[in-house]
Formats: structure tokens, C-alpha cells, sequence
């Protein structure tokens, strides 16, 4: 069962934006909001990218590439968050890649906590 829904409408966006604890990595930035019932089995995933970054095209394959990463650590990840993926201003374009982004969210979800603790 997949354990990540999309947010989709913009009051779902910006009550993480305006609760949730902001971290931030070398080309992407994350708000991470903790929903207060932990009985919630999924997470809300959201990813904007503002238009002043790129054209329409390299702005979804910065997209994909996050959701593609996001996929690998999403069953070492704890339930009931909800997150807003944002790709840097300042960060170029050209530094989008598997790797880098792999390597920023990692860090990302290490600072927060959010990896499963294995005995």
C-alpha cells in the first residue's frame, strides 16, 4: 500500500508553509509539518517549484526527480507528516541531479528525525 498522498490544494500548502519546522539542504528545502494524530497510517507529500527557477519543462523534471527520491526513503520514513518539497532560487538548474538531491534529502530527513529506527 502506498503510504504518501499529494497536496494538492493551496490552504493543504500553506498550513505546512505557515506550521511546519523548515530545513533546508544544499539545493532543496523542505517544511515538515507533525500532524497531531498519530493514527494517520500516510504522509502528504507537496512540491512547488516557483516559475522563476524554470521553464515549465526543467521545472517538472525537478519534480520527477524529487518524487523518484522521495520513493526510495518513503518506506524508511515515519507516518503521519505532511511536506513541501521547494527547489532553491539560487541553486542552478543544472545541479539537479539524482544524486544531489538524494544526497539533500537525506541530510534533510536526518535532521528532522524522521527515519525508523532499526534495533
Amino acid at each position: 500500500m502506498k503510504k504518501t498522498k499529494m497536496l494538492k490544494k493551496n490552504y493543504e500548502f500553506k498550513n505546512v508553509l505557515s506550521k511546519g519546522n523548515y530545513y533546508s539542504g544544499k539545493y532543496i528545502e523542505v517544511f515538515i509539518k507533525n500532524t497531531s494524530n498519530r493514527d494517520i497510517e500516510q504522509n502528504f507529500l507537496g512540491i512547488a517549484i516557483s516559475v522563476k527557477v524554470a521553464k515549465a519543462t526543467k521545472r517538472n523534471y525537478i519534480k520527477r526527480l524529487i518524487r523518484e527520491n522521495y520513493k526510495n526513503y518513503e518506506k524508511s520514513i515515519k507516518t503521519g507528516n505532511s511536506m513541501v518539497f521547494l527547489w532553491k532560487k539560487k541553486a542552478d538548474f543544472k545541479n539537479a541531479t539524482f544524486e544531489n538531491i538524494k544526497n539533500d534529502m537525506k541530510k534533510i530527513f536526518d535532521k528532522a528525525g524522521l527515519f525508523i529506527e532499526e534495533n
